[in-house]
């Protein structure tokens, strides 16, 4: 409506990475927002160009900018009368501070930076600046969204909605359907931040070691991660396949067609390709890629002691494992509607431990974790003696 009202209003909408923003915001902007604009040519879309980025175009001029903060280059250079997050949890404050800087286009009366998210913990720093007053929190429930709820029933939509929600557990259970801003207790692996254990891409030198790790599934996802490991021993997944009801020989030639080009490998082959112990699955997937496979340590306990020693940020400031944040380039939209983790990043949280006694992890939501898991131990763990203390 801004844009309709305001001839030359810039817009942007942007999240985290702009591989994200694809499947989320921009379908419901295409399929519920703007579909008669579209079809009546009021509203056009630009795939962007090098000194452009992509952006929706209106006939009287307006445009709403689309992008992400992990190639924040391309939206930072120009000027906006509104920006709008999505999903601001993701955000870092340095993000959310250096977007308000490009408010400053005034084809709109007032410019202003508004978001979506779903809550985190009670000390993220978005829940801070909302409790000091420096943001605006609008609080909203499930029932009060007009396609999930009418009169107070919900409609056949929000039944089946509400259903996937009301299966979750825990903190994801209270964030997601409840609205709750909780942390979640006993979570195992307590140090990971995002905000230094994720970080944008950058170009990997090719004689750093590669890895590939799998934990197969088919109900629940299919996970294939792709490693690399600088000179310093730090770990790197640059890469990850997180797919459900796919066989797979599908996802061996998915990730084949990622690395190989033209008969070419364009990344280094892996050193080693480690898998669970499903003997049928490791079979078929050595069969599609012409590569063997090795099974991983199935030692939950020290391979999880040897991913928190990880994540530990060392003397030199920096933890020794990080993921990339645009690691997975296409999210499964089943998951992202049964609200489910569609990646290894979103797995973190809401890994937690069985009960008080800590001897074992919750065995929900946990497969990209798994494979993480499995590269630790290969890496830190192989070559040690194991000792049992009697």
């Amino acid at each position: 409506m801004m844009a309709l009202l305001n001839p030359g209003m810039r817009g942007l909408i942007v999240r985290k990475t702009l591989a994200s923003l694809g499947s989320t915001a921009l379908v419901t902007y295409r399929e519920q927002v703007t579909p008669e604009a579209f079809d009546s040519g009021l509203v056009s879309f630009y795939g962007g160009s090098p000194q452009e980025p992509p952006q929706y175009r209106y006939g009287n001029g307006s445009t709403l900018v689309i992008g992400g903060m992990d190639r924040a280059s391309r939206i930072m250079s120009s000027e906006y009368d509104v920006i709008y997050v999505q999903e601001a949890i993701e955000l870092t404050e340095d993000d959310w501070e250096a977007l308000t800087t490009r408010l400053r286009n005034w084809k709109v009366t007032f410019q202003q930076i508004i978001a979506d998210t779903n809550p985190s913990t009670p000390t993220h720093w978005l829940k801070a600046r909302c409790d000091r007053g420096a943001t605006v929190l609008l609080e909203s429930r499930h029932e009060e969204n007009p396609t999930l709820f009418h009169d107070g029933e919900a409609t056949p939509e929000g039944a089946a909605y509400l259903d996937k929600l009301d299966n979750l557990t825990g903190p994801r259970y209270l964030r997601l359907r409840k609205g709750l801003w909780v942390a979640a207790e006993g979570v195992v692996y307590e140090d990971f931040d995002p905000a230094i254990h994720l970080v944008n891409r950058f170009e990997i030198p090719r004689d750093w070691p590669r890895y590939w790790e799998v934990d197969f599934g088919y109900v629940n996802p299919f996970v294939l991660q792709r490693w690399a490991e600088d000179p310093d021993g730090r770990l790197y997944l640059y890469a990850e396949i997180y797919r459900t009801k796919r066989l797979v020989e599908d996802h061996a030639r998915d990730v084949l067609a990622q690395v190989v080009v033209g008969g070419e490998w364009i990344e280094p082959k892996p050193r080693a390709v480690i898998c669970d112990h499903d003997a049928e699955d490791r079979a078929t997937l050595e069969r599609h890629l012409g590569m063997s496979t090795l099974a991983a340590s199935k030692s939950v306990s020290d391979g999880i002691q040897a991913v928190q020693s990880r994540l530990r940020v060392a003397g030199d400031g920096q933890p020794r494992l990080f993921v990339l944040r645009d690691a997975v380039a296409q999210r499964d939209p089943e998951l992202v509607e049964a609200k489910r983790p569609t990646c290894t990043a979103e797995e973190f949280p809401g890994y937690v431990w069985e009960g008080k006694g800590k001897d074992r992890p919750v065995k929900v939501d946990d497969h990209g974790l798994d494979c993480v898991r499995y590269l630790v131990a290969e890496r830190d763990l192989a070559a040690r003696p194991r000792v049992r203390w009697m």
